[in-house]
């Protein structure tokens, strides 16, 4: 089975042609896997283009919007076992997604994959970038908390480096680094907080990180309207904590489990299971490398709803595709920011009418 083949290897090890060519076996299954359990989703795709071409760019996608408006999912009642939502602020609507144990474990197996690339096999002491009541609803989970819930399996003696207030508990916080000084510890939060709840509490005040590994993920608008970039954050870091494995990654509440994870040379990389594709939002074919357009992530995981092929509301470029020999394998992408609205709403209305439609 391709999805096994892909999971079974190590993380960012494939050459991508071999992998362009397990992967595409094991999304055409899921779209027929769908297709068959999911009504909505099959009158999707007897409505639409199916996209042209020989490889993965013949995968049909819907836009990410479409899981803000419906539920979409190919399990019955009794066989869910969580639901997990978007983030999203107060009136907007969210992306609520149904994961069943098989996608759940898939998920979560998946990520483990993924992470341990980077912070090794055992599990280290944790700095939590956030408040302990994150993570209080564990039966639905925002995506905030399921973000620091994923990662919390992959620490230990976990520090809450915030309050409720976002004040820094900076007692604690030392404390907990003289504890473990000499050994490695995992820091881990969304973007925008490490940056201006984290990093700027801790300014000018000694705070030696130089053991930590950051994971961070999250958008970048608020800090690029700070006049903040990855290079600065990176950089500013460094300079004032010594903390220098840092790894930010792209990921969506749509398709958890299959982060795409920041590599040595500052760009992202999809693991085994997944993919990235570019597509110019006016005509929606493939671009090339080195053009910017619409993000299409790919993943082999879902089976419990059609989340296997996703148009995102991001724009990107892929530079290239890495050497499996770096211990980076796989298309290097960088995500340049939101797509401008207009842009996306011809796809996403269309597709949102056909769904109303099979719902009908």
């Amino acid at each position: 089975m391709s999805y096994d083949q892909l999971t079974a290897r190590p993380q960012f090890s494939i050459p991508q042609a071999e992998k362009e060519l397990l992967l595409l076996e094991a999304l055409d299954g899921l779209t027929e896997h769908h297709r068959v359990r999911n009504a909505e989703y099959a009158r999707v795709l007897d409505a639409i283009s199916v996209p042209s071409g020989d490889g993965l760019e013949r995968v049909p996608f819907l836009p990410v919007n479409v899981f803000k408006h419906h539920l979409l999912r190919s399990i019955g009642d009794d066989e869910v076992f969580k639901t997990m939502t978007s983030s999203g602020t107060t009136g907007q609507r969210v992306s609520r997604i149904v994961l069943d144990r098989a996608t759940a474990a898939r998920q979560s197996t998946t990520l483990a994959k993924i992470m341990t690339h980077v912070l090794g096999p055992s599990r280290l002491p944790m700095i939590v970038i956030d408040t302990a009541n994150v993570v209080k609803d564990r039966k639905q989970f925002s995506a905030r908390g399921a973000g620091v819930l994923g990662m919390l399996s992959y620490g230990r003696r976990h520090f809450y480096a915030l309050d409720d207030d976002m004040q820094l508990d900076e007692a604690g916080l030392r404390e907990f680094l003289h504890l473990h000084r000499g050994s490695p510890i995992l820091l881990f939060g969304f973007t925008y907080m490490v940056w201006k709840y984290f990093f700027q509490q801790i300014v000018g005040r000694g705070i030696d990180l130089s053991d930590g590994v950051l994971i961070h993920s999250g958008g970048w608008k608020k800090l690029q309207d700070e006049a903040v970039g990855n290079a600065e954050f990176r950089a500013a870091f460094g300079r004032e904590t010594g903390l220098r494995r840092i790894h930010n990654f792209y990921g969506m509440v749509e398709q958890v489990g299959t982060v795409f994870l920041e590599a040595d040379d500052g760009t992202l990389r999809p693991p085994n299971a997944a993919d990235v594709l570019i597509r110019d939002p006016d005509t929606w074919r493939v671009l090339p490398n080195g053009e910017p357009g619409v993000i299409q992530v790919l993943s082999a995981l879902p089976l419990s709803y059609p989340g296997h092929s996703i148009l995102t509301e991001d724009r990107g470029i892929v530079h290239g595709i890495a050497d499996p020999s770096t211990g980076w394998s796989g298309r290097r992408l960088e995500v340049l920011g939101r797509v401008p609205k207009t842009e996306l709403r011809g796809c996403s209305d269309t597709h949102a009418a056909e769904v109303e439609g099979a719902s009908a």
